[in-house]
This record gives structure tokens, sequence and C-alpha cells, in this order.
């Protein structure tokens, strides 16, 4: 039998001789521990970095800040921005807040008995017209009230008195007895120089909020709008500025500060504010007020003349104002006008008919008084009118209404 001999070799790691075997290549670090050690540095340097920050702003890295942030400082207001804060500073104090309480109501009850309902109350808003302590209001805000109270910019709340209004133009005044040194008049401004485009500013007390200030532009000029009576109030402002429930009777003012309008309209079906408001020019104003203060009521300067209703003028195919008297001695009889008469056979003649006033066309008796109180007693107007189909003209010296009758 064959034997066969195995031989085993054991590697030894440490060579005898530098001759017998190569040494080994030395290890360097991969690119990818690199890379992976500078992370762990950063990571650590940013988190000791961060922490330290937290501790001088009083937290920490996993809470966050627990002390209030510092303010960072902001460059000055706008000049905008100025205008409207000095505008609204200057004016708020001319600003009135009204109360009215109107009076108890009668009423049923569910089961249909009679009883008298509590007073109902509403706001709006007025301003100062001068220290004898007269406010101007809207009169729809003032209508039919029992008892109306003003609270003025320092809180001092008086109890009004009224003094006259001009319902055709949906202004009234009323009065405080409240010292002068609490009453600041607000300044007055015109109308005839707006343009479209040009801010205004709105302050009153909308939904009882007193001492709101809304901004907005003029929208449109030359606008009519219908008063409680039915007149036509002409020359009306139109503005964008938020106008709601509260803010009619409160001023419109120019950049100036000054008065150029009384909020009185808002043309919305929810009744809040839909960016078309209107205001009674101060124009208007200036010269409705004063007469309120010293006669209770407007007064108008009449021609001597009373007019045919306008349903039979519109039988009748009129346009314009149909003369049905003139009255003995009056302006209007001196300068020879006709109201309907009887002619020789006794049949009816038609009295004449105005067309004109001076240079401003009339077509029924709203516009005649218009046109009539651009003027006062005592002035002379062109009166363009029709007598038998033919076109004439004629001066008219206006005369004082009569004495006011309560």
């Amino acid at each position: 039998m064959e034997r066969r001999t195995i031989v085993t070799t054991q590697f030894d790691p440490y060579p005898s001789s530098p001759a017998d075997a190569t040494p080994p290549a030395p290890v360097r670090p991969g690119l990818s521990s690199m890379r992976l050690a500078l992370l762990v540095g950063l990571f650590f340097g940013l988190s000791g970095g961060y922490l330290l920050l937290s501790a001088v702003r009083g937290g920490n890295w996993l809470t966050g800040s627990t002390t209030p942030r510092p303010i960072t400082p902001r460059a000055d207001l706008a000049d905008f921005e100025k205008t409207t804060i000095n505008i609204f500073e200057q004016a708020a104090p001319s600003v009135a807040y009204i109360t009215r309480v109107n009076p108890p109501r009668a009423g049923r009850d569910t089961q249909g008995r009679a009883i008298l309902r509590s007073p109902e109350t509403g706001t709006g808003s007025g301003f100062i017209w001068d220290e004898a302590g007269h406010i101007v209001t809207n009169f729809h805000v003032i209508n039919g009230a029992d008892k109306v109270q003003v609270t003025l910019y320092d809180q001092s709340t008086w109890l009004a008195t009224f003094v006259g209004a001009a319902p055709d133009k949906d202004l009234a005044v009323i009065k405080i007895d409240a010292e002068p040194i609490r009453l600041k008049p607000i300044p007055i401004g015109t109308a005839s120089d707006l343009m479209v485009g040009q801010s205004v500013f709105a302050i009153g007390n909308p939904f009882g909020l007193d001492q709101t200030l809304t901004t907005g532009i003029v929208s449109a000029l030359g606008r009519s709008i219908t008063s409680l009576t039915g007149r036509t109030i002409e020359d009306v402002v139109q503005t964008d500025a938020a106008i709601n429930p509260g803010n009619s009777g409160g001023p419109l003012l120019d950049s100036a500060g000054r008065l150029i309008g009384v909020n009185t309209l808002i043309v919305s079906d929810s009744g809040s504010s839909a960016g078309i408001g209107f205001a009674v020019p101060v124009d208007t104003v200036n010269n409705v007020v004063p007469q309120l203060i010293e006669h209770g009521r407007v007064v108008r300067p009449q021609l001597g003349i009373t007019i045919i209703d306008e349903s039979l003028a519109r039988r009748m195919n009129v346009e314009g104002v149909g003369i049905r008297n003139v009255q003995p001695g009056s302006g209007a009889d001196e300068a020879g006008l006709r109201g309907f008469r009887r002619g020789e056979a006794g049949e009816l003649l038609h009295g004449d008919i105005i067309r004109k006033i001076d240079d401003r066309i009339v077509k029924n008796f709203d516009q005649l008084l218009s046109a009539l109180e651009k003027h006062e007693a005592g002035d002379i107007v062109t009166v363009t009118f029709t007598r038998d189909g033919e076109t004439q003209t004629t001066k008219v010296k206006l005369q004082e209404p009569p004495p006011f009758e309560p």
C-alpha cells in the first residue's frame, strides 16, 4: 500500500529575514471616513454655538426663547400716514356722538292685548358748529326723537335741545349748554373746487363705535339724492370712504382737515358700506345752518306765486311750472306774470308757464325751489316763461317768505 505524506505550512507574519517576505503597504484612512469626521465636528460645533446663544437669550435649543423677542426699530412713518394721523387728531374733538330716544309706541302682545312698547334708541353722528354749543347733524338722525343726547370727545354727555331743521336738505341743528372750552368748531372748507380722485376722510360712530376714521376718495361730484320729504338734494359728493349706520351726520373732510360734506346716505342692499356713500356738500350746509340757527328753518326767497299741482300739470302736458295765482303786490305781480284767469266769454285761460330762472332750466316745482335757493330776498332774477305758446322773459324781484307759523 502506497503511503502519502501531507505537509502543512504555518504562515509567519514576521519572517525571520527581510529577504524572505515583502512588508505590507501602510494603510491610510479612506475619503468617506474623513467626510464623516468633518460632519460630526460641524454638528457638534453648531450645536455648541446654538446652546451658547440660547443660554445668553434665556432659552435652550429644545424649547426656544422663553423671554420676549427684542423690538426691531422701524423707519419713520410715511408722509401719507402722518397726514392721516394729523387729520384725525385735529378733527376728532369736533365730532359728536348722538344718541336719540324715540318715544314709546303703542302695540299689542302675543295675546292681542294693547301694550306700550319700550322706547327705542338709535345713534348717529354730528359735529360742533360753534362755541355757542350748536351741533349739526342729519335731520333723519333726530327725526321723531323724544330725547337727544350728545357725547363729546372728552366723553362728557349733554342733553340737547332742538334748534331747527331743513328736512329737504336732511340737515338739522341741535344745541348743548357745554362750556366753550369743551367745544372745538370744525374748520369749514368748500365743495366748489373738489376734484374726483382727491383724498377724503370720514369720522363718525358706525354701529355705535365712536370716533371711527375711514378714508377714501371723491368718487363723483354733482350727484343728486332724494331727501325724506321727496325733495332733491343737489350737488352731492359721492365717496368710497366706508360709511355705515351711525356715520350719518358726521363730517367728510379733505386732506386739509376741512369740512367738505355731511355724510348722509349709503347705497347698499345689506345696510352696510358697499363703497358708495353720499355727503351733503358743505356749501349747502354753510348756507342752511345759519338760517336754522336764526329762524329755525330755511328762509327761501319767493316769486310771489302759487303753482298748479304737478299731477294736473302732467294731465295738461305742461313742461315747466304752471302759475295758478299771482300774489297782489308781489315781485311776480309787478313783473306782469299771470295765473289762471277767466276770458271775456268766461272761459278758463291757462296761466304763464315758467321755463327758466336765470340760465337754469326749470321742469318742476322741485327744480324751481332749488333755483330760488341760490338767491336771497331782494335779488332780481330773470324769469323765462311761455304765454299762449310764445316764449317771453321778465325781471322779478324776490321777496321774503310770509311769517312762519309753527
